[in-house]
C-alpha cells in the first residue's frame, strides 16, 4: 500500500509512520503544515528510508492537495493533521476552526474527486481514516460509565467542538457521497516524541529544572492514558482491516487521576535522577520531586473524566493495548532523559530553523 498521512511529522501522526515504515513493506507520504507542533526530527528514525515522503503542504490548499492525491496516488488516507492544545483552543479558537473545520472539508473534497476517478480495485480498496478523539463526547457522569460508539456528542472546548464537527463531515460525505471512510476516537496519548507543552512531557522536563509542576484544581480529572505506539498500531489496524463506515474507540485501559500521573513521574524520576544528583537547574530544598506540585485554577469548561469502551476494535480486529500505564510511563520517563537534546531544540525553537530533507525549511 501507499499511504498519504496528514500531520505527519505530529506526535501521533510521526508515531504511526515510524511504525509503518519499520513493521510493513508499505509507503508513506507525509503530508504536514510544520506548524509549531510538527516537527521533522520526530521522524529521523524513518527519514532516510525509500519508502517514505515528505510534502509540505497545507491541508487548507486545496490546489497543493490535489497536486499530492494526482502525483503519489495513495490507496489510503489517514487524516491526522489538527490543531490540538485545548488551552490554545481557549485562547484562539479561529485556528482550530480553519484547520480542524476547513482543513477536513478541504481534504474531503478532494480526496472525493480522486476517489471518483478512481477504477477497479483502486476504488473499491480506496480508504479515508479520520483520527478523532474522545473529547467529542464531553464528560462523562456516573464512575462506571464509558464512552462507546454510540455515546451521544457533547463537546465542551473549542478544541473538541472543532474535532466534533470534523467527525460529522467525515460521516456527512460518507453518508450524501459514498466515500469509504473510517472513524477512530482515541484516549490520551503519550509516550516518546511528545511536544512539550502538554501534561506528561511538561512535568518531566519542568521536575528536570526544578521548575513549578502546575497541576489544574487538585488534579482531580480522570484521563483514560493511551501510549502511542500502541495507538500506532491500532491505527494501522483500522485503516488495513476496518470496516468501512465504522467508528472505532481506541482506549489504554489506563484511567488516572491527573495528580496520579504527577506523583509517579515525580515518583520515577526520584528513582532515575535523585534530587541533589544534579545540581543544575534544581531548586534548593528540594526533598523529592513532588515537592515541586503546585496547583493552578482550574482552566473553564475542564472536563472531569474521560474513559474508553475499547471492546469493539478488540473483539472485531483484534486489537489490545500492549503497555500498562506502569511499563509505559516508565519507557517515557526513561525516553526524555535519554533525548534531553531533542527536547532542548524544541523548548528554543531550534528545531524549526533546522533545514532537513530536501531543503525544507522547519
Amino acid at each position: 500500500m501507499k499511504i498519504l498521512i496528514t500531520g505527519g511529522a505530529g506526535f501521533i501522526g510521526s508515531a504511526v509512520i515510524r511504525h509503518i515504515i519499520n513493521n510493513t513493506d508499505d509507503r508513506v507520504v507525509n503530508l504536514d503544515k510544520l506548524t509549531y507542533a510538527g516537527n521533522l526530527e520526530s521522524l529521523r528514525p524513518v527519514s532516510d528510508s525509500e519508502r517514505y515522503t515528505f510534502e509540505h503542504a497545507d491541508i487548507c490548499n486545496r490546489v497543493d492537495v490535489d497536486r499530492i492525491l494526482n502525483e503519489h496516488k495513495p490507496d489510503a488516507i489517514m487524516h491526522l493533521a489538527a490543531e490540538s492544545h485545548v488551552d490554545r483552543s481557549i485562547d484562539g479558537p479561529a485556528a482550530f476552526v480553519e484547520t480542524n473545520i476547513v482543513g477536513t472539508y478541504t481534504l474531503l473534497e478532494a480526496s472525493k474527486a480522486y476517489w471518483r476517478n478512481l477504477t477497479g480495485h483502486a476504488k473499491e480498496s480506496f480508504r479515508f481514516h479520520h483520527i478523532s478523539t474522545d473529547e467529542v463526547y464531553g464528560d462523562l457522569e456516573g464512575p462506571e460509565d464509558l464512552f462507546t460508539e454510540q455515546t451521544s456528542y457533547a463537546p465542551s472546548s473549542p478544541y473538541s467542538a472543532s474535532k466534533a464537527s470534523s467527525d460529522h463531515l467525515v460521516r456527512a460525505w460518507r453518508r450524501t457521497y459514498g466515500l469509504p471512510t473510517l472513524i477512530t476516537n482515541c484516549s490520551n496519548n503519550y509516550g516518546p516524541y511528545h511536544f512539550p507543552e502538554k501534561l506528561i512531557p511538561l512535568v518531566i522536563l519542568n521536575a528536570l529544572e526544578g521548575e513549578a509542576l502546575p497541576v489544574y484544581g487538585q488534579g482531580e480529572q480522570i484521563r483514560d492514558w493511551l501510549y502511542v505506539e500502541d495507538h500506532a498500531r491500532a491505527l494501522y489496524k483500522v485503516v488495513t482491516e476496518g470496516r468501512v463506515g465504522e467508528t472505532y474507540n481506541i482506549g489504554g485501559h489506563n484511567e488516572k487521576q491527573n495528580i496520579e500521573v504527577v506523583h509517579t513521574i515525580c515518583d520515577l524520576l526520584d528513582d532515575l535522577v535523585p534530587v541533589g544528583s544534579q545540581s543544575a537547574g534544581r531548586s534548593s530544598g528540594l526533598e523529592c520531586h513532588r515537592d515541586l506540585i503546585n496547583f493552578v485554577p482550574d482552566r473553564p469548561g475542564h472536563d472531569l473524566r474521560y474513559a474508553i469502551d475499547a471492546s469493539k476494535i478488540q473483539r472485531e480486529l483484534g486489537w489490545a493495548p500492549q503497555e500498562t500505564f506502569e511499563t509505559g510511563i516508565r519507557k517515557t520517563v526513561q525516553w526524555y532523559l535519554d533525548n534531553l537534546e531533542w527536547c532542548r531544540r524544541v523548548q528554543d525553537g531550534s528545531y524549526q530553523r533546522q533545514r532537513l530533507g530536501e531543503g525544507v525549511a522547519i
